[in-house]
């Protein structure tokens, strides 16, 4: 099944993390939760642990943005998106030694925060691939059920969703698109099949020819000039087939 992003707000101003919560919800995303303080996010995360914590700088309460994303950073490393409204220096230098994946400055339009997240989104991914798919990088964390090695994350209509990979037949060019064909479902992305093919976790995935990209998984039959998966044949080129072979003996 597939899953959004999950999003935690952290943010004293109801009125705005109200607005915040909206926005998200319209464009996808989960929202775990709305709190205004630093010690309810900290408890938070413990139980039900979001992808993304958008969190403000300057809150209320006994801890404020900054020393909330230290102590959850000892917990989980999830990645941090703050909030701000005309940030001093000493707060800015003290903000990006917690490492944040995004600024965003009050107040701020819907695009402004759709961009911050899907940017904070390709950059996990990026880090992720990076390491070949050989475990979560150190961003993510060892446990973390964001990026994993069974899962994929695609950006459709507007939406961020999890894929289990063992449900992706395979992957189709369609000029500078591409078609995910998965159990049940059909995904139309805005990238090249090269793009996604430098994406995805390669000890699953294989480009047989210039237009399709297969999960070696879910291969019913191997035939000459061809591949058949759910009964859909797939051609292959004659360049592909020894390696196609070689990597069917290591599964």
């Amino acid at each position: 099944m597939d899953k959004a992003v999950k999003i935690l707000i952290v943010e004293d101003e109801m009125v705005i993390a109200a607005n915040i919560s909206l926005q998200l919800s319209e464009l996808g995303y989960e929202i775990t939760g709305i709190l205004p303080q630093g010690d309810e996010a900290i408890s938070h995360i413990q139980i039900n642990r979001p992808d993304i914590i958008l969190l403000d700088i300057r809150l209320k309460g006994d801890l404020d943005g900054i020393e909330t994303a230290q102590a959850i950073h000892k917990i989980h490393p999830i990645p941090i998106i703050y909030l701000t409204a005309n940030a001093d220096e000493a707060h800015f230098n003290r903000a990006k030694e917690t490492h944040p994946y995004a600024f965003i400055s009050k107040p701020f339009k819907k695009l402004d925060l759709q961009r911050a997240i899907e940017l904070t989104v390709d950059r996990i991914l990026l880090e992720k691939v990076s390491e070949n798919g050989n475990g979560p990088t150190a961003a993510t964390g060892n446990d973390t059920d964001f990026i994993l090695n069974d899962r994929i994350f695609v950006r459709h209509n507007e939406r961020m969703l999890k894929i289990d990979i063992k449900n992706i037949l395979y992957i189709e060019a369609d000029r500078n698109y591409c078609r995910i064909f998965s159990e049940g479902r059909e995904y139309l992305l805005v990238m090249t099949l090269k793009d996604i093919d430098e994406k995805l976790p390669q000890q699953h995935f294989l480009r047989i020819h210039r237009s399709y990209i297969i999960n070696l998984s879910r291969i019913d039959e191997v035939a000459g000039t061809h591949v058949v998966i759910a009964k859909k044949a797939i051609p292959m080129s004659r360049a592909m087939r020894t390696e196609l072979l070689k990597r069917l003996q290591t599964i």
